[in-house]
């Protein structure tokens, strides 16, 4: 309290002496300490600023970032919870002195974020983890007009998500190379930091490239250290000509939350395949290999007798992978991919998952100290097509309003205790208030049927919506316990 009453006292003593200079001659001067004969030379107020200045950059790039706020329903029990099925049994009630347990009582949470406009007609980009689970999207304008949003796609793995509003005309963000950003370049980070308003920072790209960070699960990131906080995600990354570079991400925090000039954000060029492909069909759909690859490390080089510490090492070859099929094996050291070298381990893994299905790419594999050449035709990794769909708005009477699904992975299979292979979509999101959870669905069940037709994915899904007449019967798998639901 001592230091903010400091700074604000500091702060009148300044103003004061200014306004004395500005408003006395030379009674300001005696004022401030100076002998009242000095004539003072002062700049003229016309002229120009004298100084470097990431003005015009900061006014091109400023109108098109926005706040974005957030907000979903939880469940969280107050105080001991009732057991389910037993609500209005009167002996239970009775033995247990009839309000000795109550019910969940839904409450809602809120979260802000920054985001990107990139077309007039009102799409934006913004971060998957600033909307993520969120049941309600609105967007705030520079100019304090606000907009409800709807979250076309996202994508968790590269953490991105494309909002949309119903507005045109807006101020899009000119979108910039982010290729050709250098180590050194200034750079200005623009967002909502801690909801306190619009702020822009600046600093200098750190580094580019950045992989195995363990942030995400696909990672070439840009450094920054220009300041970027809470609020700052999803923001933009702008160049001196206030062109987007990339998508402010995450900070390393050390723990205390707060910027400590280490900031990462998503390359502009990634942030548009990604963007590309959910405005276009919706979800995003990554190639691979089929390989396990680690880092070639100085002592590996040495024993395999590489030339130096380059590449990507493959570990492991999964069967009847594309890898497989063409030859490569485990101890093979990937030495290119379509005539670029292979520096990071990581970069390869960014590379091959950003190639179209069906693609080739022509490795240079370091194999028993002989270089040779195999080309890999690469496929669609599976379990990758995943999009967010909710309930179409033409069904918006549909007894499954409030609820929102999300194709079903492998991995999310196996984290509901069920088979990699298991089909269907997983319910992300149901609202408290909604039919759909008073008929007893819950987040993180898989529905595989709806009126007895097979559901793989979302768009499936949807159209089984289209046909239902308002009722719908739900073959739910429930970590392993298949049930069905009339909503």
């Amino acid at each position: 309290m001592k230091s903010f009453e400091f700074l604000k006292t500091a702060k009148r003593t300044r103003a004061a002496v200014l306004c004395a200079l500005l408003i006395g001659g030379g009674l300001a001067v005696a004022r401030a300490g100076f002998p009242s004969h000095i004539n003072l030379k002062v700049a003229d107020a016309n002229e120009g600023p004298s100084r470097v200045t990431m003005a015009p950059a900061a006014k091109r790039a400023m109108p098109a970032v926005v706040k974005i706020s957030v907000s979903k329903v939880v469940k969280a029990p107050a105080g001991m919870q009732m057991p389910e099925g037993m609500e209005n049994n009167p002996m239970f009630r009775q033995f247990f002195g009839g309000n000795g347990f109550q019910a969940p009582r839904p409450h809602r949470e809120g979260g802000l974020g920054s985001g990107v406009i990139v077309s007039p007609d009102g799409y934006i980009l913004t971060n998957n983890h600033v909307i993520d689970g969120a049941t309600d999207v609105r967007v705030t304008l520079p100019d304090r007009r606000e907009f409800k949003g709807r979250v076309i796609g996202k994508d968790a793995k590269i953490d991105l998500a494309v909002v949309k509003i119903d507005a045109s005309d807006l101020p899009a963000i000119t979108v910039g190379n982010s290729s050709k950003m250098e180590v050194g370049d200034c750079v200005l980070a623009v967002g909502n930091p801690y909801g306190v308003g619009q702020t822009v920072t600046m600093g200098i790209i750190s580094a580019t490239g950045r992989a195995g960070l363990g942030i995400e699960d696909y990672e070439d990131f840009i450094q920054t250290d220009a300041a970027i906080n809470p609020g700052n995600s999803g923001g933009t990354l702008v160049n001196d000509r206030g062109e987007l570079v990339g998508i402010n991400t995450a900070i390393l925090a050390e723990g205390s939350g707060g910027n400590q000039g280490i900031g990462f954000a998503v390359p502009v060029n990634l942030a548009r395949q990604v963007m590309d492909q959910i405005v276009e069909h919706g979800h995003v759909v990554r190639s691979y290999l089929g390989v396990s690859i680690q880092a070639v490390t100085p002592a590996i080089a040495k024993a395999m007798s590489l030339n130096g510490p380059e590449g990507a090492l493959v570990t492991q070859v999964s069967p009847d992978s594309p890898a497989a099929k063409a030859g490569l094996q485990a101890g093979d050291v990937i030495l290119a991919i379509n005539g670029t070298p292979v520096t990071e381990y990581n970069r390869l893994v960014m590379t091959v998952s950003m190639m179209t299905p069906g693609d080739t790419a022509d490795l240079k594999v370091f194999r028993d100290g002989q270089t040779k050449q195999f080309s890999v035709k690469v496929a669609e990794m599976p379990g990758e097509k995943v999009e967010r769909a909710s309930v179409d708005q033409d069904h918006s009477d549909s007894a499954l309003k409030g609820v929102a699904v999300e194709d079903l992975d492998a991995q999310t299979a196996r984290q509901l205790g069920l088979p990699g292979s298991t089909k269907g979509v997983v319910v992300t999101n149901v609202d408290p208030a909604s039919q759909a959870a008073v008929s007893g669905l819950h987040e993180g069940d898989v529905i595989q049927e709806v009126n007895r037709k097979p559901v793989t994915n979302s768009q499936d899904f949807a159209r089984a919506l289209g046909k239902s007449d308002g009722e719908s019967l739900l073959l739910v798998n429930r970590r392993g316990n298949k049930v069905f639901l009339a909503v």
